[in-house]
């Protein structure tokens, strides 16, 4: 990895939006694992992301926690220059990052022939492309060549569950973006990658998968594997992908769902 402009060369930096808890919180803790620093965002709960900071900082890690709401886009501009910026400079000794995990988000169910209010679906815009492309946009002066992004996507594109269709085509949208990301972003050798988990056992989405018994078994039933996924079944390979090893991986959709619906 080219990190040209980071003073601290030998300690590579990731921020990871939504990385106080479920899919967030292992992929910070998978990263910090592999001597990456970690700066991870969080919405509400800065309980939660401190637990995250303890726990990377009693193994030897180094971590920051940031709050960002990122269904707000006329925020991202400040949360660089207001928060980002200085907390790189007065934590990490540098003023430039390394890799960019765009992990934060939220479901919405709601069947597309029932009439539905558009606010949620705005939100949804803001939350899974609009923070895909601008939030990106605004990291690309703090991120050093040679660097990468990570975008989380969803089983759910390949997968038809109906109940998702809005949740789901913004994710498409996203898997889209990653390719032209990964295409206009070569001349500085910054790899673009989306990982696209299947059912994962989490809070997410009121805890559909994680606590709804029918469905848990439902789906493990059509897994290969045999079961629901697990936070931990997400977070090495995310982490995997801000490494050396992965260096030739580009501009892919990889899916962890351990085979659902195949």
């Amino acid at each position: 990895m080219n990190a040209q402009h980071n003073t601290r060369a030998n300690h590579a930096i990731a921020l990871v939006t939504g990385g106080s808890r479920g899919l967030g919180r292992n992929m910070a803790l998978n990263l910090a694992k592999k001597g990456i620093d970690v700066i991870i965002t969080y919405q509400q709960s800065e309980k939660a992301a401190a637990d995250v900071l303890e726990e990377i900082r009693n193994a030897g890690g180094k971590a920051s926690a940031l709050q960002l709401d990122v269904s707000k886009p006329q925020d991202y501009a400040a949360f660089f220059n207001t928060h980002l910026k200085p907390e790189l400079e007065r934590t990490f000794n540098t003023s430039t990052f390394d890799f960019l995990i765009n992990n934060a988000g939220t479901g919405y169910f709601s069947p597309f022939p029932v009439e539905s209010p558009q606010e949620p679906v705005d939100e949804l815009i803001n939350i899974h492309f609009k923070a895909g492309y601008f939030f990106t946009q605004l990291a690309l002066p703090y991120l050093n060549d040679g660097g990468g992004i990570v975008h989380v996507s969803s089983g759910l594109t390949r997968i038809i569950y109906p109940g998702y269709a809005a949740y789901a085509s913004l994710k498409a949208a996203l898997e889209t973006l990653t390719k032209y990301q990964a295409k206009e972003l070569a001349g500085r050798k910054i790899r673009v990658n989306i990982v696209a988990p299947g059912a994962i056992e989490t809070d997410f989405n009121g805890g559909r998968v994680r606590d709804n018994k029918e469905m848990n078994e439902r789906i493990a039933a059509m897994t290969a594997l045999g079961r629901v996924g697990l936070p931990s079944d997400i977070g090495p390979v995310v982490a995997f992908l801000c490494t050396d090893e992965s260096y030739w991986i580009n501009a892919q959709r990889i899916e962890v769902s351990g085979g659902q619906h195949l």
